[in-house]
């Protein structure tokens, strides 16, 4: 049985920083693409950041030199460091694996308010 578990969302003041956690079984985690998406209210789900097999990442244009996102395949966990954090980044964010097959996590909520 595949999971994916998020963790480490919260309530944090604009300009402060968060690490989501995402932790994976039921996968063999170093040969999948893994992927930070992200959804606020009455919005649709977009990508926030992807790291390959490899460990190259991109990022969308809106969080790119404020968020990072990073693997360790000996715990099969990826990461999203985020800083720099602003209202709009407010949203239910997930990680995913798309290839070969499509597996989501349940999301972990992030909060971005004074």
């Amino acid at each position: 049985q595949v999971q994916l578990v998020e963790s480490g969302g919260g309530l944090v003041q604009p300009g402060g920083s968060l690490r989501l956690s995402c932790a994976a079984s039921g996968i063999i985690f170093s040969l999948n693409d893994m992927h930070w998406y992200r959804q606020a209210p009455g919005k649709q789900r977009d990508l926030v950041a992807s790291i390959t097999t490899r460990g190259d990442s991109n990022y969308a244009d809106s969080v790119k030199g404020r968020f990072t996102i990073s693997r360790d395949n000996a715990k099969n966990t990826v990461y999203l460091q985020m800083n720099s954090l602003k209202p709009e980044d407010t949203a239910l964010y997930y990680c995913a694996t798309l290839f070969p097959f499509t597996y989501w996590g349940q999301g972990t909520q992030v909060t971005v308010s004074s």
